[in-house]
């Protein structure tokens, strides 16, 4: 009887145990649901994990027929795939497109999978130095819907789009006229991306005044990115005010590293959260496992105990391996912030370079123990290079010591180019004691900082 009782009891919970089990994958076997969670690796920077979850949801989406989760997993794997693939990218999103006319459902989505693939278009006519034309077309159909329905955001992003192929067609001045209209409908979170467009067309018509007015508009917040962007066309529109063409290709190289260094981080950080979504998932099953086994009969438990054996010696294997890989990912951080304090050795010596090649600091270098005199128009242009090379720096303090004299703020930028004492007195009439004096009032009175061991050139250097 009692084996009967144990035969039944065994039954019993193998039973659960399979619907259990058969609930949770007709739950993952959702479209939208793994649509949901392609969305969530992608966001967290798991490309792979992202695009195998997004070709099943196209997979579950075609069986049941969800024609809106099919066609939107169709658009999201092709932005995935378009920064290495555009091809690729271009042809998920004529399906996209395709299914879309079968099965419509909203205009905005029409015209967002047509502006997506035209871009895509005007990527691979450029990576293959083909015609534009099929991207021309996506794009003005993309602009025709949105105009016709007064999508004014979509209005903006489809002609951000045709400024770009222009811009890639070297066809600036037409550039620079989509992109004027972009920015007359832009809203506040398309501005940063239709001012760059515009900004990029001035700049590449050799109209710098105007390109430099745009870029100083744009303001970076939070991105990263888009500082760097900001910041370094800023650096050319300098060098090229001064005619040094090969320090600026020089400076783009500088740049480049920071970019390759940006991607690598990225590409680190995705396989991070690879192996921890991996971890996890192997954890969980192994606790599932592990309390089923617990419930069953002895046969059972010496079974689990067996298999709880092997897990340990797996994780301790597993722990090791982590702390391998934890040291390798240490020394690869190491060599990382190497190269970036290289590469701000680098920056720091074309910011010198460029503040060497000025007009003012060749008098000032050049004027000995005589007496110098500085024009309106020397301190202005002074200024003007240290803001592009230093982050607009003295526009900075002008903003938050709005009482400071003229005079004080030109003492600043004499220190900030680091003159002699001697060389400052030369051109204000002063003795080198009067130098030091004015220094030490304006680092107490206006930078509030008495510190005697804090030099006037190290609070400018924080600022």
């Amino acid at each position: 009887m009692i084996t009967v009782f144990a035969r039944s009891l065994y039954i019993f919970i193998i039973g659960i145990l399979m619907v259990a089990c058969s609930q949770q994958q007709q739950k993952s076997q959702t479209a939208a649901g793994c649509l949901e969670e392609a969305e969530a690796a992608l966001a967290n920077d798991s490309i792979r994990q992202g695009e195998t979850l997004l070709r099943k949801a196209i997979q579950l989406s075609e069986a049941s027929e969800d024609w809106h989760t099919n066609y939107i997993a169709y658009q999201r794997l092709a932005s995935s795939l378009s920064q290495g693939n555009p091809e690729k990218a271009l042809q998920l999103m004529k399906k996209a497109l395709t299914i879309y006319e079968q099965h419509p459902d909203d205009e905005r989505n029409n015209v967002m999978l047509l502006d997506y693939a035209g871009t895509y278009a005007a990527q691979v006519a450029f990576n293959t130095e083909s015609s534009y034309d099929e991207a021309l077309d996506f794009i003005n159909r993309a602009y025709n819907i949105a105009e016709k329905q007064q999508m004014t955001d979509l209005m903006c992003q489809t002609l951000t789009s045709l400024a770009n192929i222009a811009w890639a067609k070297e066809d600036y001045r037409q550039a620079l006229d989509y992109a004027h209209r972009a920015d007359s409908t832009a809203t506040t979170d398309l501005r940063p991306g239709t001012l760059q467009v515009l900004a990029r067309s001035y700049l590449s018509l050799n109209m710098l005044d105007s390109a430099e007015t745009i870029y100083r508009q744009i303001d970076p917040s939070d991105d990263v990115h888009l500082a760097y962007i900001v910041q370094s066309n800023l650096a050319k529109i300098a060098l090229r005010r001064i005619g040094a063409t090969q320090i600026e290709d020089s400076l783009d190289e500088a740049f480049d590293q920071i970019e390759d260094i940006y991607y690598k981080a990225l590409e680190q950080k995705d396989q991070y959260y690879q192996e921890t979504l991996r971890q996890e998932m192997e954890n969980q099953q192994l606790e599932y496992r592990s309390k089923m086994y617990g419930r069953t009969l002895l046969i059972v438990i010496i079974a689990a105990v067996i298999i709880l054996f092997a897990v340990v010696l797996a994780l301790r294997y597993r722990i090791r391996m982590q702390e391998q890989e934890r040291r390798r990912l240490q020394q690869e951080t190491e060599h990382q912030k190497i190269l970036l304090h290289q590469t701000n050795e680098v920056v720091a010596f074309l910011q010198n370079f460029i503040l060497e090649r000025t007009e003012v600091l060749k008098k000032l270098n050049q004027s000995g123990d005589s007496l110098i005199t500085l024009h309106p128009h020397d301190w202005s242009e002074i200024e003007r290079t240290l803001n592009a090379i230093d982050g607009d720096r003295f526009a900075k303090i002008r903003e938050q010591y709005p009482t400071m004299q003229e005079d004080d703020i030109r003492l600043c930028i004499l220190t900030r180019l680091g003159l002699s004492n001697r060389t400052i007195g030369n051109i204000y009439c002063i003795t080198v004691s009067a130098v030091q004096h004015r220094k030490l009032k304006l680092k107490k009175d206006v930078f509030g900082d008495s510190n005697p061991d804090i030099t006037l050139e190290q609070i400018l250097n924080s600022k």
